[in-house]
């Protein structure tokens, strides 16, 4: 008995560590598009050398996770929680590395001029936080139809994804000067929609934690 408490007390602690993380990749990519959004070059900055310490807070977890299952011998429920959390903290130092992507992009355009305004590359990081957010949630509460949820809302970066596609290519056919300039953004919001992607990966795994079940999560599945 002792044991288990001790146990649940670590994984409690586990999990305020993951909420950590999750926070710190939220703020990444929060920042790298007002980065993107004023020309900020120091804060782009700032956001590849922080990458470090999401990288490190990744790793610290991992470290934990993996001295909890050689010590304290999980049962087959609580093993397949740790497995989630592994996958889940991977999850999360991805989504990290992508807002670390779009900050070398915002120093490689420096201070050229805007193509145009931005308006749906916020929209897609701000839909990404209220999912990161959501998720991390239904992680906590262990709340799977949250979670699914969740899932859901992903179409509609995909959407926003498509539409700034579609209207950079438009740019790039009509004035073939303003090719660099958009492809620049198009890399912008993939890195985004690839975020969003990785949210969707953590749903997965809570589902997985709640139910046991491990299956791509989808609209055509529920």
């Amino acid at each position: 008995m002792e044991m288990r408490t001790n146990f649940h007390k670590k994984m409690r602690g586990i999990q305020d560590e993951i909420m950590v993380l999750g926070n710190m990749a939220e703020v990444a990519i929060s920042q790298s598009v007002d980065a993107l959004k004023n020309r900020n070059l120091i804060l782009a900055h700032q956001i590849i050398n922080d990458d470090i310490k999401i990288n490190r807070k990744r790793y610290e977890i991992e470290e934990k996770c993996t001295q909890l299952i050689a010590t304290q011998q999980p049962m087959a429920s609580d093993l397949r929680t740790m497995i989630c959390v592994l996958n889940i903290i991977t999850e999360l130092e991805r989504i990290g590395d992508y807002a670390e992507g779009i900050a070398k992009i915002v120093i490689m355009i420096g201070d050229e001029p805007p193509l145009k305004p931005l308006i749906d590359i916020p929209r897609m990081a701000d839909k990404i936080i209220q999912m990161l957010r959501q998720s991390l949630d239904a992680f906590v509460q262990r709340n799977a139809e949250a979670a699914i949820q969740v899932v859901d809302e992903d179409d509609e970066i995909d959407n926003l994804y498509n539409q700034v596609f579609r209207e950079l290519l438009t740019f790039m056919i009509e004035d073939p000067r303003t090719i660099t300039r958009a492809t620049r953004l198009i890399w912008v919001a993939h890195n985004l929609e690839r975020s969003a992607d990785r949210v969707t990966n953590i749903c997965e795994r809570i589902v997985f934690i709640v139910t046991g079940k491990m299956q791509e999560i989808g609209a055509s599945n529920y």
